[in-house]
């Protein structure tokens, strides 16, 4: 990807919606900073656009180090997010500042390479073969983050989903009673993807058994129903995963 180059590095950013902007004939007020890098064409035929995070007032220029890139998966305009030198924000905190504008899109955060958010819950699978595992979940789209090969580890990730994964050894501490297929019996890992239809056409075409296929389901929680599209499947050592597409809410 073309846009790419910009991560890490120092952008010069004209301002053309400054914090406070009405868009348009719309009620959209900007509540950050919004431009765009001159001299740039983006997907969309126009100049490559960014948002401004850190600056709290209405500027016309500025300059600043891109930290992520707003990638779209169903629209062709991507956006850079810029700010001050020195300062970070965490991807929660990015998707929260360009929720006013990103949420009618689906969308990816692409960070710089060796970028890496922890989560507050990470899973560690215990695998019978390290290498058939990664097979599997690099088919859903899962990349290794780091890995310790001495020890047949790796951490993964998929978006803001994570796990740990270890091969079995024999003085392996963490086994306080002996494994056996299906591992995990009695729990299920819910994932929350945009691209469920991808994923389930990728394990389909890999030639893995789905458990359940793709179902359409709304769950009461109080006095609305939460829905969802998601589908089951079981890695090679039968732990359960259930990948999730949002479908918003009704009452």
């Amino acid at each position: 990807m073309e846009i790419l180059k910009y991560l890490n590095k120092t952008i010069t950013v004209k301002i053309d919606r400054p914090i406070g902007t009405k868009y348009k004939n719309y009620d959209n007020i900007y509540p950050i900073n919004y431009g765009y890098v001159p001299n740039t064409i983006s997907g969309d035929g126009e100049e490559l656009d960014c948002f401004i995070l850190g600056v709290y007032e209405p500027i016309e220029t500025f300059e600043g180090k891109c930290i992520a890139i707003i990638h779209r998966l169903n629209d062709d305009d991507d956006k850079l997010v810029i700010v001050p030198e020195g300062k970070n924000y965490t991807n929660e905190e990015i998707r929260a500042l360009t929720y006013f504008q990103e949420q009618y899109f689906i969308s990816e955060l692409i960070r710089p390479e060796g970028y890496l958010e922890f989560s507050k819950n990470i899973p560690e699978l215990s695998v019978s073969n390290l290498e058939k595992s990664l097979e599997f979940y690099k088919t859903a789209g899962f990349k290794i983050e780091y890995e310790r090969p001495e020890n047949k580890f790796v951490f993964i990730s998929l978006g803001e989903i994570q796990f740990m994964l270890q091969e079995i050894s024999d003085n392996d501490k963490w086994d306080v009673a002996p494994l056996s297929y299906p591992f995990g019996n009695g729990i299920n890992f819910q994932l929350e993807v945009n691209n469920l239809d991808y994923i389930y056409n990728s394990f389909k075409e890999a030639g893995y058994k789905i458990a359940f296929d793709i179902e359409e389901n709304w769950y009461r929680q109080d006095n609305k129903l939460l829905g969802n599209k998601e589908f089951l499947i079981q890695d090679p050592d039968g732990y359960l995963l259930r990948f999730s597409e949002d479908l918003g809410e009704k009452n």
